[in-house]
């Protein structure tokens, strides 16, 4: 974080560079953003294929056909959730949390997408209901579903309780999650957990040291957010051992309970959907006798 009393004085200038206005580093404008309606529209006599019950400070995974909606609904008590997708074929195409905040923000609701990692950077869900999306921004700067936070993880547990071991943190649940269902061992299955989209949790930025925060979670039993599969999904959902993340995020005595997920097929697909192709970028790098 940024010093309190700075070892170097302020030039002359110093307000007048300080004063300069901001430019936004990805304008949007021309980025192609789906209408919710046809996708909502969609829902009507869908059908549920499959539902999995993630338990406290546990982890699962679960797989969505491309064109099928996901749910993931609060359905005891508080509780925040960590979200990884991967593409079902191919788990080096997996959600790229750091594009998709640079693309939607730091917190994602109705009508966002959920980018994949290069080279493909396509969309691999579209949210398309959020029933938190009344929250906004509170007095402190948090808001629900950020794409701010890595994940509670074991490694950074151990450097700040100088050497403590827990293994239920997100990381190591979503990695236990993923070798379970796919049968690769924990070392292969951990290079392949990334960065996440934290659902339900409460977060934001310090606006005097700039530190991240979070604050216990809005979210009460039969609050919901909804997905769009645009590709074939590999998903894995961690029941955080914060519980609603209102004291700590790993933690064996903190009120934690399941989170329900839920896939459905639709009827028809929504009006005007197609697949995302892979990103055309020709990979050349400014080498093109090496494409």
């Amino acid at each position: 974080m940024k010093p309190k009393n700075p070892q170097h004085p302020a030039p002359k200038d110093a307000a007048i560079r300080a004063a300069i206005s901001p430019v936004i580093c990805y304008p949007v404008a021309a980025l192609p953003r789906p209408d919710p309606a046809p996708f909502q529209a969609a829902r009507a006599g869908w059908t549920k294929q499959s539902e999995t019950l993630v338990p406290a400070r546990d982890a699962r995974c679960f797989s969505v056909p491309k064109g099928h909606f996901f749910r993931i609904t609060c359905v005891d008590g508080p509780q925040v959730g960590d979200l990884n997708l991967w593409a079902a074929d191919d788990l080096s195409q997996r959600f790229y949390s750091g594009k998709t905040r640079a693309l939607h923000g730091t917190h994602l609701s109705t009508g966002d997408q959920m980018w994949s990692s290069f080279p493909t950077l396509r969309p691999m869900a579209l949210i398309t209901d959020d029933s938190l999306d009344w929250y906004g921004f509170d007095a402190f700067g948090g808001a629900v579903h950020d794409v701010i936070g890595t994940r509670c993880d074991p490694y950074t547990h151990n450097l700040l309780s100088h050497g403590g071991q827990y293994h239920h943190c997100c990381h190591s649940n979503l990695t236990r999650a993923l070798a379970d269902h796919t049968g690769l061992s924990l070392p292969e299955a951990e290079q392949h957990v990334h960065d996440v989209l934290n659902v339900f949790m409460c977060t934001g930025f310090t606006r005097d040291t700039g530190q991240y925060f979070m604050k216990s979670s809005p979210v009460r039993p039969g609050d919901y957010l909804e997905f769009f599969a645009q590709i074939d999904l590999l998903g894995g959902l961690s029941a955080c051992p914060g519980g609603d993340c209102s004291a700590e995020h790993s933690s064996d005595t903190a009120s934690c309970h399941p989170l329900l997920v839920e896939v459905f097929e639709p009827l028809k697909s929504p009006q005007g959907w197609a697949p995302p192709a892979p990103n055309g970028y020709d990979r050349s790098h400014g080498r093109g006798d090496q494409a």
